[in-house]
């Protein structure tokens, strides 16, 4: 029983305000690392980052292509097919020619860094604790998107690993200073009333 009380008041799940604190932390330490690491190795990042990508379009276009097959309907199982099809070459290409996926994933990452910027700006101005990091951090990120669309393609490489590796580190600390403080019992993130 003692195990579990303290398990549970490390975690944070104690049912009251202030619950679920050492999610947070313990998330933020994982980005935080996570960050560190993609700085430190920004190639590879990048490389890894691609291969995920051209995996997922892979299983996706698995399932879209038996869908397709096994389904019923012609216009939905032409769609299915077609879709499989184009998800499979995509991340076909990507696994044999990462670099061509490195580009393609630097403009993904940059529209999602515009998104995400905005999305943190937006919610920073909404919560009361932590406002300006949350604001800083959408800003960041926005000018990080900003930064890569005007080096696309020559920093393929290594720009996509750069950018995660900040946004990932950047999103940690956040995420710590936002547990420390609801461990504090303080809601996570509070908006007006």
């Amino acid at each position: 029983m003692t195990d579990t009380r303290q398990r549970e008041t490390f975690l944070g799940n104690t049912g009251r305000v202030g619950g679920g604190w050492g999610w947070l932390v313990a998330y933020g330490v994982v980005s935080t690392l996570l960050g560190i690491s993609a700085l430190v190795w920004p190639f590879p990042a990048t490389l890894a980052a691609t291969m995920v990508i051209a995996f997922a379009f892979i299983v996706s276009g698995v399932f879209s292509l038996i869908a397709g097959i096994r389904g019923t309907g012609s216009d939905s199982r032409v769609y299915s097919i077609l879709l499989g099809l184009l998800s499979l070459v995509a991340g076909g290409i990507m696994v044999v020619q990462p670099l061509t996926g490195a580009i393609s994933l630097t403009v993904v990452v940059a529209a999602w860094l515009m998104v995400r910027g905005v999305m943190e700006i937006v919610f920073g101005v909404r919560v009361r604790r932590q406002r300006w990091l949350m604001i800083a951090l959408g800003i960041v990120n926005i000018l990080l998107a900003m930064l890569i669309v005007a080096t696309v393609p020559m920093s393929a490489l290594t720009l996509p690993g750069f950018i995660l590796g900040i946004s990932f580190l950047l999103g940690g600390i956040t995420a710590i200073m936002a547990g420390i403080d609801h461990r504090s019992n303080a809601s996570a993130f509070t908006f007006p009333g």
